[in-house]
Formats: C-alpha cells, sequence, structure tokens
C-alpha cells in the first residue's frame, strides 16, 4: 500500500545543514529498503495561486487556499507493507526533518 508522508513546517525556518544530512541519510535508507516511491520539497506558500474553475469561469488568488502558520513543506511517499510499518517510517522521518509529519494512505 502507498502512503503520503507530509511533513509540516510550523515556521522552524529552512533546512540545518545537519538536517539536511539526516534527510539525506533518510532518503537512501529508503530507497536501500524498497520503501521509495518519490519525494520532494515545496517552497513557501506565500507565491501560490489557487484556481476554482467550478462555475462558469475559473478564478484565480494569489496566495495559498489555507491561511495558516503551518504548511506543508514537502512529502515522501512511501510503499509499505502495513500502516504500522509506515508509521515507523513516518517517525524516522519527523526525526530526520525536525518537523512534524502527517502519513495518510492512498485510496
Amino acid at each position: 500500500m502507498q502512503y503520503l508522508v507530509s511533513v509540516i513546517d510550523d515556521g522552524t525556518g529552512p533546512d540545518t545543514p545537519t538536517e539536511e544530512a539526516a534527510i539525506d541519510a533518510f532518503n537512501e535508507r529508503l530507497r536501500s529498503d524498497g520503501y521509495w516511491v518519490f519525494a520532494g520539497g515545496l517552497g513557501s506558500p506565500d507565491p501560490a495561486t489557487v484556481i476554482d474553475n467550478r462555475g462558469d469561469e475559473p478564478v484565480f488568488s494569489d496566495g495559498p487556499f489555507l491561511e495558516s502558520k503551518e504548511y506543508l513543506a514537502g512529502f515522501w511517499i512511501l510503499e509499505a507493507p502495513d500502516l504500522d510499518v509506515a508509521l515507523e517510517l513516518g517517525a524516522e522521518g519527523s526525526r530526520a526533518c525536525n518537523r512534524k509529519i502527517e502519513v495518510r494512505p492512498f485510496l
């Protein structure tokens, strides 16, 4: 089963060199153990554009879709045999990047 592991930034600032090294090591472990599917980091939500095309014309709005102190800073997509393994990996990822993590299964 695949899981989305979201990295939540709560204003802690950019990664430190120590965090970057820990993330690199964690990524390598995910690859070598066969859990890795894809990962990516995201920039600040400030330059985001929200598009709502549910009506007659698309509406484009500046800024994130949700005003919050916390925002999605990155993610991993993992292949894990079950939720318990995904949660263990999420806990390791949280320690590596020094951020909160949310783990959600794909439907």
